[in-house]
């Protein structure tokens, strides 16, 4: 199950303390169940996959040829549809549903969400530009970014060339996130630190792909504690 991922909604950031006091900052995600829509054969398009559907959506917001994809599947309209590349399709079956239990023995993840959009930003903000100097010699151009180009050759600008534009609302994916909690009852996960995304915007929840062997904070403070315990052996 550690193939397919979940799509949840940042509700927002709060703390959580363990036994010996130590606090850690976590962001809540609202997760929603997945559905299997479509169950994808090698014999049909060459590869296996599974299609899940995800959130609720109104009937007159989908198309004609939508709803009759809805209707031919036997099942209510989803507000998301995404593909997963999987090794065995006999493990889902149509109709099927998950939620946070695929994360039961998983410790870190991966998140994919939005960051919050900026609008159109300078050079100083958008990239930490140090701008012109505040003294003499520069009129009314004391944040701009400077030249942008060279002579007659190569008489053009770069394409990449760090300017004034467009900032944030672009896909971010952060890796090796630690799972702090997870609330079954109530749909919550709770992990690690920061999100990108503002609330109530779509994150998309994964199993790690680095394989690595990292110590959760518990894991840490077990170690810590079992240090104490121990006799220091330089000591006499």
């Amino acid at each position: 199950m550690t193939e397919i991922a979940l799509i949840g909604k940042k509700i927002g950031m709060t703390r959580e303390f363990y036994g010996t006091g130590q606090l850690v900052p976590v962001t809540v995600l609202k997760m929603e169940k997945a559905r299997v829509i479509q169950v994808i054969e090698q014999e049909k398009r060459g590869y296996k996959a599974i299609q899940l559907g995800y959130g609720k959506v109104k009937s007159s917001k989908l198309t004609k040829s939508m709803k009759g994809f809805y209707a031919k599947k036997n099942t209510e309209a989803k507000k998301k549809l995404k593909e997963f590349r999987v090794l065995d399709t006999n493990n889902y079956k149509e109709g099927n549903e998950f939620g946070l239990e695929i994360f039961k023995d998983v410790k870190f993840v991966d998140t994919r969400s939005k960051t919050i959009g900026k609008g159109f930003a300078g050079a100083m903000k958008r990239h930490n530009f140090g701008g012109l100097r505040a003294t003499h010699g520069v009129s009314i151009s004391h944040r701009s970014h400077g030249s942008t180009g060279q002579r007659q050759d190569p008489g053009k600008v770069f394409k990449g060339k760090k300017m004034a534009g467009h900032m944030g609302d672009k896909l971010r994916t952060m890796q090796n996130i630690e799972i702090i909690k997870t609330d079954l009852e109530n749909e919550l996960l709770y992990l690690k630190g920061s999100i990108p995304g503002s609330k109530n915007s779509e994150v998309l929840v994964k199993k790690s792909v680095k394989n690595i062997h990292k110590k959760t904070i518990a894991q840490k403070i077990e170690a810590a504690e079992q240090a104490k315990k121990t006799p220091d052996k330089k000591k006499k």
